[in-house]
């Protein structure tokens, strides 16, 4: 099992830009990646990708790719046949592929990159092979579906040298850069505890989604009764290395797999890849030391739809410690139950020496309000992104690099499979990130990694 330690502290930070110089400004804050080998040398060249999974969040994928006009779609691969239908009548040179282990025997030397947009436990399945063939990935959050999988694709892409990008489209954002910007020029001061939000559960978009799935979300323990899977849908593809289960409607299609363990981590893996994402990048966090959840017990098939996580990390060079707290479904803050900052349905507060700081995806305020009346923020020092996907397009043609790079990526991901560990085991844990294990709770191990099925492997 791998034990390479990760670290964002390559990303260099404002002071790192302010001190070296023009190329350092030009690149910007977390838009360092590893070492990038483009296949194509040229910025003036087509990439040639392949596209796993395009249906859902995938067809989204592969659509705004399209607009680049800087790709050609060599391959298209899905489960689900509609979707790879629908997708070579927009690229009738594309060739189809149920299964991803086919698309790469078939073209792996045709294609440059590869946008993988499955389901969460197929992740690291289908991004390693293009790793080992060397290509450049797009991967849809989170990562990777456990701690375990999160660290092997990191040390691939490290090993491999090519340009990678985690599907954190909000990560692309202005705000998120302004509010990056505030924190770390001290328009708040010295941070010591940040908390984040969130008002959905599961992978639910909407209160429409939840009524839509109103009878489904009432099922809490796994299906006894059988069920025939649509003729377009290779359900044995679709479990991948996930344990066998027959088809039921309660997993397919999404967002219902999201709150099953088996394939998913629930609003945590999901939404935590979003919204944490943001004091991780401001506060340049790494590994926490402990983590602890609160919220109902943990059931042994579902994700919950309501807990919390305060997490606790160490100092970062000249930043000291901090806590960072997580909150899903109906949990929140308690300064936010008490009224003291504004009642946003999301949101990621900042607590400084000098003052707070409330954003969420579009919009952020300092607080308390009228002691900043006066206040002038820093000059921009975190360059605007062209947008997520046609940065990692332009970074795979030799122009820039990523924002989200799984050298970053990867340590985000485990920081919220990490909590979901804390509240599956019951207890507050502390993580050895060098050993990948929490100390003195063996409990955790199934939690943290898993042996896929026969047929199925990383290697």
């Amino acid at each position: 099992m791998p034990r390479w330690t990760m670290s964002n502290k390559m990303l260099p930070n404002r002071r790192d830009i302010l001190v070296g110089g023009t190329a350092l400004a030009a690149v910007g804050l977390g838009n360092v990646s590893p070492a990038q080998t483009p296949v194509s040398s040229s910025a003036n060249d087509r990439l040639k990708i392949a596209a796993i999974g395009v249906g859902g969040r995938g067809g989204s994928n592969l659509r705004t790719m399209e607009q680049t006009e800087m790709v050609d779609v060599v391959a298209v691969c899905d489960v689900d046949t509609r979707f790879t239908d629908q997708a070579v009548q927009r690229h009738p040179k594309a060739k189809a592929f149920r299964d991803f282990r086919k698309l790469y025997d078939a073209v792996g030397n045709d294609i440059d990159a590869v946008v993988v947009s499955t389901t969460e436990h197929t992740h690291a399945f289908a991004t390693m092979p293009a790793l080992q063939l060397g290509k450049h990935v797009y991967c849809e959050k989170p990562l990777a579906y456990n701690i375990d999988e999160t660290r092997q694709i990191a040390e691939a892409a490290e090993r491999a040298g090519v340009v990678t990008q985690m599907g954190t489209q909000i990560h692309a954002g202005s705000n998120y850069h302004r509010v990056v910007e505030l924190i770390q020029s001290g328009a708040i001061g010295d941070v010591s505890e940040a908390h984040v939000w969130v008002n959905r559960a599961w992978g639910l978009q909407s209160e429409a989604d939840a009524k839509k799935h109103r009878d489904l979300l009432h099922v809490d323990s796994r299906p006894t009764d059988m069920m025939t899977p649509p003729d377009h849908v290779d359900w044995d593809l679709w479990l991948g290395p996930a344990p066998v289960r027959p088809y039921h409607s309660v997993y397919f299609p999404g967002p219902r797999w999201y709150r099953w363990w088996d394939f998913a981590g629930g609003t945590m893996s999901d939404l935590g890849s979003h919204w944490n994402d943001l004091p991780f990048w401001a506060l340049e966090l790494d590994a926490p030391t402990t983590a602890e959840a609160f919220g109902p017990p943990a059931h042994s098939e579902i994700a919950p739809a309501s807990m919390s996580v305060k997490y606790e990390y160490p100092s970062r060079g000249d930043r000291g410690p901090v806590s960072v707290s997580w909150y899903q479904g109906t949990h929140k803050p308690e300064i936010w139950q008490r009224g003291e900052i504004p009642r946003w349905d999301s949101g990621v507060l900042f607590i400084g020496s000098k003052g707070m700081l409330l954003s969420d995806y579009g919009k952020h305020v300092l607080l308390p309000e009228e002691s900043f009346v006066d206040f002038e923020p820093p000059a921009p020092f975190v360059p605007d992104s062209p947008g997520h996907h046609e940065q990692w397009v332009r970074a795979c043609l030799g122009e820039g690099e990523t924002a989200s790079p799984f050298r970053y990526a990867g340590p985000l991901t485990e920081a919220n499979h990490l909590g979901n560990v804390a509240y599956r085991v019951g207890k507050k844990i502390t993580w050895d990130r060098d050993k990948m294990e929490c100390v003195g709770c063996p409990e955790a191990a199934p939690f943290i990694a898993r042996e896929p099925r026969e047929g199925w492997s990383l290697s």
